[in-house]
């Protein structure tokens, strides 16, 4: 069953349960894949990698917003962004722990021959081809830099 399909499904289920936040949530995720499909060049349907950008973009934005109104004091908006944000993840492969991620972005530091800070875009190139939807950007970017910075 493809993403879209589940995501109508999952609208119907939280329409009939009233669960507005799920709702809403579910509503972003249809139109932001509407929108990747209707972009100029773009197939009839989003490969697995595609979908999974989508996903993550929107749980960025929410966690993101959910930031934005804590420092504001506004924890009464927050709870919704970050009730969406456990919606969204439910779509998402399982992401990766930070030790795991230190392991695998240590192959790449090795099969890429970083020897410096220096070297970070090329090994953060190979680190977000190998890691794309398994682990968020912001995160792989902190384990890039610890590991460069300890060579």
């Amino acid at each position: 069953m493809s993403l879209q399909s589940t995501i109508m499904a999952e609208m119907k289920t939280a329409m009939k349960a009233k669960d507005k936040v799920a709702l809403e949530a579910l509503r972003a995720i249809k139109a932001a894949i509407l929108m990747a499909q209707t972009e100029s060049g773009a197939k009839e349907e989003l490969n697995e990698d595609q979908e999974s950008k989508i996903l993550q973009r929107l749980v960025k934005q929410r966690k993101d917003s959910a930031q934005l109104y804590n420092d504001q004091n506004r924890e009464d908006l927050a709870e919704p962004e970050l009730a969406q944000v456990a919606v969204i993840e439910k779509f998402l492969p399982a992401q990766l722990s930070e030790d795991e991620l230190k392991v695998i972005i240590s192959e790449i530091v090795s099969k890429v021959g970083a020897t410096s800070p220096k070297d970070m875009g090329k090994v953060m190139g190979a680190a977000n081809k190998e890691l794309a939807g398994k682990a968020e950007g912001r995160l792989i970017s902190t384990v890039v830099k610890e590991i460069l910075a300890s060579i």
